[in-house]
């Protein structure tokens, strides 16, 4: 019974760690477009407040809506980071492209709020790790580039203990502008990203599979195939009010129609849109600068 219990309270440890981690990389990632050349703090930490919704899953009917309010940190060594969507190591940069090694990952959902999956485990917190190399496309102006992303991150789930849950691919082509001018005015920023979420059988079938253990009447078994789960597009606009203040708003349309398992009976929309507010306040930061 202790040993459980140990294991249970280090898990639920581990995920609140990770999910703070992860909450704090994709807040500032929306807040501030990522464009290497300009000098800043090597260090920044702060507040930050968020809240949005999404569907539960991709493909999902239901919704699910969050509000996050937590310290975040920024850090840009020229090796370790926690900047531009990622906390880990940048192990390759030259000006064409990058390699680094982090991660990412996507809040879980109970099955209880979701009528198809109602019986069915829980999806717990999905935390990924892995490289990911960034090539540079193109810099339009010295505040903006275009950039291909190549990420290929294993999925681990954090519910009862750590379960690997296969690994994902999302090639994505984006574009960040930190200061768009013209009349937007000083202060904007902009990211647009156009990606494919593609995942392994094993990913997909902890999405949308369906053991024969819980097949209903009104629910078929499905063994879910590999391939695609969702194209997807997304854009950021962020304004810096003052040095420390800077507030930010993003949407998201997933088009899962698209995906190899629309045939499942999880999956139940053709689209489902995401959009979240947030603000980010810095209260304090490195006198030491670097324009990694």
């Amino acid at each position: 019974m202790t040993s459980k219990f140990l294991t249970a309270r280090s898990t639920l440890s581990s995920t609140l760690l990770l999910s703070a981690l992860t909450a704090t990389t994709a807040v500032f990632a929306q807040a501030e477009p990522d464009v290497d050349g300009k000098n800043r703090p090597v260090w920044e930490a702060g507040l930050a407040a968020f809240g949005g919704g999404s569907p539960a899953y991709p493909g999902a009917e239901e919704r699910v809506s969050r509000a996050i309010a937590l310290p975040w940190f920024v850090y840009r060594g020229e090796v370790f980071r926690a900047d531009g969507g990622t906390f880990g190591a940048r192990v390759v940069k030259s000006q064409a492209m990058e390699i680094d090694i982090g991660f990412a990952g996507a809040l879980g959902a109970s099955s209880d709020d979701v009528e198809v999956r109602k019986g069915m485990p829980d999806l717990g917190f999905q935390f990924e790790f892995g490289p990911r190399a960034r090539f540079i496309l193109s810099n339009p102006t010295p505040d903006s580039v275009v950039r291909l992303e190549v990420p290929l991150r294993a999925v681990l789930e954090f519910k009862d203990g750590i379960k690997q849950r296969g690994f994902s691919f999302e090639p994505r082509l984006s574009y960040a502008n930190r200061e768009l001018g013209g009349g937007f005015g000083p202060g904007w920023g902009l990211t647009a990203s156009a990606s494919v979420v593609i995942g392994d059988r094993k990913l997909n079938q902890y999405l949308y599979g369906v053991d024969n253990a819980f097949a209903t009447p009104t629910r078929s078994a499905y063994t879910a195939k590999s391939g695609i789960v969702s194209p997807r597009l997304q854009v950021a606009l962020s304004h810096k009010l003052n040095k420390d203040v800077r507030l930010f708003g993003f949407t998201r349309y997933d088009f899962t129609g698209s995906g190899a398992n629309k045939d499942s009976p999880l999956h139940i929309k053709n689209g489902g849109a995401s959009f979240g507010l947030g603000a980010v306040w810095t209260i304090g930061r490195s006198s030491e600068m670097t324009s990694y």
